[in-house]
């Protein structure tokens, strides 16, 4: 809703002429002298208006009157006086930031005020920004604030944008303008570019770090201080283009639409809207809300309530018992301790109201008092209450404020300013934003049931980023223990190894597979079986490295002791099988189909080998072959069933053995072996009592003692 109020705003002039009960100071005669010298069209008489004051360094209330700044201590007595040489803009409020005061000229001049240089000899004022605009065009400023944090100073100028600048040496960090072009599509100023610019002055949230600035269009922007990227804009021309942005600093802002008379609450990290409530009409367009430290946005109505709103959106309506016959136009001020807020409402002897539309009229005559309220909006705790005229008016007359127009504004902001009526504790600026912060939630949560869904999915998320991250760290604590890294080797080293063992691996293969195709083409080929069966063997040495040493997970041990592997072997009429053992001795047994028999017989001939990575039996090198069900001992074969075969006794062998007996030997085992150890060979020929000779097997063993032994 918007309204239209029919009545003149109420001032009250507390005036004290000469020959007073109180004298005037000194310093207050002096002021008083100099002001009715730049400005006799000023009646004797009339008190000199003040603009909007603020709380500043040390609990003063410093206000801003023609070209001079003005100070008053808590009990209402001036502090200081600082000439300007401008006069002051009545419509744009003080910012302070630490122990400094900025404020804007009417000649476009941002000064600078260091109040503890009064009394010293270097300057209190400095000219801190100066515009002056292009011929023809409207460059006024509208608007400014600070961020502590960022030591920053953002001035909003019309037709031109948004600048900021360096609190410690005035240097310009960087501007941006409303208009914004991403990927060819337009996001600012959508409907009219030439006449589009920002409208309101820059708002800090000082605890995202963030700013917010809208334009003459309705349009809401989201930017990051330090990189000037604008996080996100939103799009509220469909409500209405005029729009007052408050902070909340608790991961919120609210909107206020004066005209419609409605609040907004957005989600500052995506900038949607919240909640929507509508509120009673609203004196005029630049009433400004309080938010206090629970995050309750408070604002007075026409229809003489206090509208408080939480951070949830739940709404509550103060002073109902004196409503009906009062108004509120002033902006509520927060007390000292940012929990509580002052408020007054005008009792009048008369008041109207009528809605046309969407508006609604509100008529009001005769104000008889003022009522001045402390209260808290989050519990409803009413702290203090007192009636203009009465002990107030005491208190103002006996202050250097009644030289001075005053309004509800300027007597709540002293009211505060003097603690009246508050027994809380007061906290600074910093402690306010830092409890406000502490509160600050990452995203509105509503009672609709689809809501639990995103909840349970969110933690579902959370689950599996923290099963991820244990992962990651139980992996990088298994791989910075391996052996390889800490011998001082390195990671590049130990990758470097690695990529190695890969290369080797794959060319290994690649040979093989030729091998083994020329193998299955010439079956008679001997000599590309066994370098078929070295290609082998390299390949499993250079695999199992990859596999333990230079593997990214634990180190392990190789093929535990008495385990083998079986590598068949096929090259058409010699079947054969290769058992390899973890430790110094390999087995190959060939197998040979014969066709001179009725029966299908099987002969076998083994070779033994010793070499470094092969087998290694028991601890007098033998190794026993079962042919049956039974070993050789239990088949009777005991030493007198047992002979020793020479090289020269292998010619007498039967033709039917002699064909199907067949030994390889590997000369890279034996290579180099001869001349340091001698070679004892010993053959076997095992032969079961009672059986037909149909079936046979052959036996050749070498072993190679290593030079250790």
């Amino acid at each position: 809703m918007a309204m239209w109020l029919l009545l003149p705003r109420l001032c009250l002039v507390l005036s004290s002429l000469a020959g007073a009960a109180r004298s005037a100071s000194p310093v207050v005669l002096q002021w008083l002298n100099a002001s009715a010298a730049e400005n006799p069209q000023i009646p004797p008489g009339v008190g000199r208006a003040l603009s909007a004051p603020i709380i500043g360094h040390g609990g003063n209330l410093v206000a801003c009157s023609g070209k001079n700044l003005l100070a008053f201590h808590r009990n209402g007595s001036f502090a200081w006086i600082v000439p300007l040489g401008y006069n002051c803009r009545q419509d744009i409020r003080l910012v302070t930031e630490r122990d400094k005061i900025y404020l804007v000229t009417e000649d476009n001049k941002v000064v600078k005020i260091t109040p503890q240089n009064v009394h010293t000899s270097a300057p209190s004022s400095e000219v801190f920004f100066s515009h002056s605009p292009a011929p023809g065009r409207s460059e006024e400023i509208i608007g400014l604030s600070t961020s502590s944090s960022y030591s920053s100073l953002f001035i909003t100028i019309a037709n031109r944008g948004l600048f900021s600048f360096s609190l410690r040496d005035g240097q310009l960090q960087w501007s941006a303008g409303p208009v914004i072009d991403r990927f060819g599509y337009r996001l600012g100023c959508k409907g009219n570019i030439s006449s589009c610019y920002f409208s309101s002055a820059p708002v800090v949230d000082q605890c995202e770090g963030t700013l917010y600035i809208s334009n003459t269009e309705g349009q809401l922007y989201s930017m990051f201080i330090q990189s000037r990227q604008y996080r996100w804009i939103q799009d509220l021309s469909s409500i209405d283009k005029v729009i007052t942005i408050v902070p909340g600093n608790n991961g919120r802002m609210y909107i206020l639409l004066p005209r419609k008379s409605i609040v907004l609450g957005l989600d500052v990290l995506s900038g949607n809207i919240s909640f929507q409530q509508s509120i009673g009409p609203l004196s005029n367009e630049k009433i400004l809300p309080a938010v206090d430290s629970n995050g309750w946005i408070s604002i007075g109505s026409l229809d003489g309530f206090l509208y408080s709103v939480s951070p949830d959106g739940e709404i509550r309506k103060f002073l109902q018992r004196t409503a009906p016959n009062s108004v509120i136009h002033a902006s509520p001020v927060l007390d000292c301790s940012g929990f509580s807020v002052y408020i007054s409402q005008t009792i009048m002897e008369a008041k109207s109201s009528q809605t046309i539309g969407d508006y609604t009229y509100v008529s009001a005559m005769k104000p008889s008092s003022i009522l001045f309220t402390l209260l808290a909006p989050a519990t409803g705790t009413v702290y203090w209450t007192e009636k203009y005229p009465g002990q107030l008016s005491n208190l103002l007359s006996s202050s250097d404020l009644e030289y001075f127009t005053l309004d509800e504004t300027i007597l709540l902001t002293a009211l505060s300013a003097a603690r009246i009526g508050s027994a809380v504790q007061c906290y600074t600026k910093r402690q306010k934003i830092a409890w406000t912060c502490r509160k600050a939630k990452p995203k509105f949560v509503h009672g609709d049931p689809g809501d639990h869904n995103h909840v349970l999915l969110l933690f579902i998320f959370q689950l599996f980023v923290i099963v991820i991250q244990a992962v990651v760290v139980r992996f990088c604590c298994i791989f910075w223990r391996k052996k390889k890294l800490q011998k001082n080797n390195g990671l590049q080293k130990f990758l470097e190894k690695r990529r190695s063992l890969h290369s080797k691996r794959r060319v290994l293969g690649k040979i093989i597979s030729e091998l083994e195709q020329k193998a299955a083409q010439d079956a008679s080929s001997n000599e590309t079986l066994e370098h078929l069966g070295e290609m082998v063997k390299a390949k499993e040495c250079v695999e199992r490295k990859l596999y333990t040493s230079y593997s990214l997970g634990r180190d392990v041990l190789g093929l535990r002791r008495g385990s083998s592997s079986i590598l068949p072997l096929y090259n058409g009429k010699h079947k054969s099988h290769s058992f390899h053992g973890a430790q110094r001795e390999s087995i190959t047994i060939f197998n040979t189909l014969s066709d001179s028999s009725s029966l299908e017989e099987d002969r076998t001939s083994s070779s033994y080998s010793s070499s470094s990575g092969s087998y290694s039996g028991s601890s007098s090198g033998d190794m026993e072959f079962d042919t049956g069900s039974r070993s050789a001992g239990e088949a009777g074969a005991g030493p007198s069933n047992t002979a020793d075969v020479t090289e020269g006794d292998q010619d007498k062998l039967p033709a039917d053995v002699e064909s199907s007996y067949q030994v390889f030997m590997n000369p890279l085992y034996a290579q180099g072996e001869s001349s340091r150890r001698s070679l004892s060979q010993r053959e076997e020929f095992l032969m079961p009592q009672g059986s037909a000779p149909t079936k046979g097997m052959s036996l050749k063993r070498r072993r190679t003692l290593s030079s250790t032994n």
